[in-house]
């Protein structure tokens, strides 16, 4: 498959190394010829330097023959005309734009008419992120929290602690703590390796346990892990950035919400545009700041500002006054695994958190969900199966019949409205929306191959 990737900025530089670790042709165009030439530096990838709303820049990027075309560079005027003329002079089949302002973002009919499709996705990361953290804010126990199947079924990484009833249990007992309840543990993370989950597999504590149930039941079976929070009521937010002013908007009606924002003008506007958030002007890492606006009784601190540094610090000194739990963004990837061993809770990387809408529509197959887990090593994905036994590798077969690659589990089913957890004797139906979870997501490809029907189908 060949893909354009206009921008190579934070998204676009994630999107370029994913694919190109998967051997799909990608092409990188982006104006700073610094980022070209490391990305060049890394992975087997073809750039062009240049704006990429210029039709002479597609024309040399090879426009013509692209399979998609990804416009995420930061200027939404760019991303829209590059997918214009991709659209008008070469008929591209797949372009997806990455849109930050709110009036394009509510008119989708400006780009999508039932004459033509200019923007076929439009991408907001910020957009993303908010609806993210906001997830993690509604389950106050959890690492991650990702939504398949419409959210009818969920997976969730917890972190299990000493006390757990099932740490020093191995897994077969799970079903004796919670017989009405159905759950499957897709993967264990131990001190960052990972475990292929067996009835005999012991969990321990500080296991990063990964597993997935019906949305309803994610509570009853996260409480046999660990010990559950008490809901937050006081957050406070590092940073009234895109994702600062949407999380603030999005929360301050059912939470106690205060923000802190350094530029006076913004602060200003924000306090103007939210409604029931208290707006701070100051720094996010002034120690007085925090403790005058009593850190120690927040809930949930999160940085968010587009400082990796004034992030990290910033939510090792509110943990350090008393906050009950820290969130830091985190860009730079290397800084993810180092600080969420230490003193920061949960480290946010918005690109891990944006690229699986992205690889959604670049999957082979009916790939119709992707999250991208463990800072890119791990994937979870939701797969449509088609087809009969004749033309499909999994359709009519049971789940031990399937010829799945090492280190990947099929974890639940939805059949209509009915969730289904795998066992190993559960035969997949035509139609069923299957979830799977890759260990080592080197064999995406080959999962992909097992959703592709055989052309003699048609």
């Amino acid at each position: 498959m060949k893909v354009l990737i206009i921008g190579a900025g934070q998204v676009g530089s994630s999107v370029a190394a994913t694919l190109a670790r998967e051997d799909d042709d990608v092409t990188v165009v982006d104006e700073t010829n610094e980022l070209l030439v490391k990305l060049q530096d890394h992975y087997d990838i073809q750039t062009v330097h240049g704006r990429g709303s210029h039709p002479d820049v597609l024309a040399r990027a090879g426009a013509e023959d692209a399979d998609i075309v990804l416009a995420v560079t930061n200027n939404d005027e760019t991303n829209i005309i590059a997918c214009q003329i991709c659209h008008n002079l070469y008929k591209t089949p797949t372009k997806i734009a990455r849109i930050r302002n709110n009036s394009y973002l509510t008119q989708p009919e400006l780009f999508n008419t039932p004459e033509s499709t200019i923007i076929d996705m439009f991408i907001s990361p910020e957009q993303i992120v908010t609806d993210y953290i906001k997830q993690l804010i509604n389950h106050p126990n959890a690492l991650q929290v990702l939504d398949f199947a419409e959210g009818k079924v969920q997976l969730v990484a917890v972190k299990a602690f000493h006390g757990g009833p099932l740490v020093g249990n191995p897994l077969s007992e799970l079903r004796q703590h919670i017989p009405k309840t159905d759950t499957r543990v897709a993967a264990i993370f131990r001190n960052g390796y990972p475990i292929i989950p067996k009835h005999d597999t012991v969990i321990e504590a500080d296991d990063e346990v990964f597993f997935i149930a019906a949305s309803k039941d994610i509570l009853s079976v996260m409480s046999e892990l660990r010990r559950l929070d008490k809901p937050y009521k006081r957050i406070m937010l590092a940073g009234g950035g895109q994702i600062g002013s949407r999380l603030a908007k999005a929360l301050e009606d059912d939470y106690q919400v205060k923000l802190i924002e350094a530029n006076p003008q913004r602060a200003d506007l924000l306090s103007e545009d939210l409604s029931n958030t208290i707006v701070l002007l100051g720094d996010v890492a002034n120690e007085e700041l925090l403790k005058e606006e009593d850190i120690d009784k927040i809930d949930l601190f999160c940085a968010l500002t587009n400082d990796d540094e004034a992030n990290i610090l910033s939510a090792m000194l509110a943990k350090r006054l008393g906050a009950r739990k820290v969130l830091s963004l985190i860009n730079r990837a290397a800084y993810v695994d180092l600080i969420e061993s230490g003193t920061v809770d949960i480290a946010l990387s918005p690109q891990q958190a944006t690229i699986g809408s992205l690889l959604a529509h670049i999957r082979r197959g009916d790939i119709v969900a992707v999250h991208s887990l463990r800072r890119g090593a791990a994937e979870a994905l939701e797969a449509i199966a088609h087809g009969d036994k004749k033309s499909s590798l999994v359709v009519g077969r049971r789940i031990d019949e399937i010829d799945l690659p090492p280190g990947t589990t099929i974890g639940a089913i939805v059949r209509g409205d009915e969730v289904i957890i795998t066992h190993h004797d559960t035969v997949i139906e035509a139609e069923d929306h299957v979830m799977l979870f890759l260990i080592h997501k080197k064999y995406i490809t080959e999962v992909e191959r097992l959703f592709q029907v055989d052309f003699s189908f048609f």
